[in-house]
């Protein structure tokens, strides 16, 4: 498994598995208890069309970090 240091997602772009462009990461929330990963949290792009994930107070998406298939450019998530 590869590291990727937190510092490096803040503000990276998130589009999911379909292309589609879902926003800039946020944040990243963790279980206290455990220590495990739990969502990203992300602002959505203003074209993104919203169902598919839960959302937070603010309307940021609440994405299961088990969803994301790849860090590059982008995070490209399952949807």
């Amino acid at each position: 498994m590869v590291e990727i240091l937190a510092e490096n997602l803040s503000g990276k772009a998130v589009m999911g598995s379909d292309g589609a462009e879902l926003g800039m990461l946020y944040n990243i929330t963790m279980d206290f208890d455990s220590g495990r990963l739990e969502n990203l949290v992300i602002n959505p792009d203003e074209n993104y069309g919203g169902g598919d994930f839960d959302t937070d107070a603010k309307g940021r998406l609440l994405v299961p970090v088990n969803r994301v298939q790849a860090v590059k450019d982008h995070m490209i998530i399952q949807r």
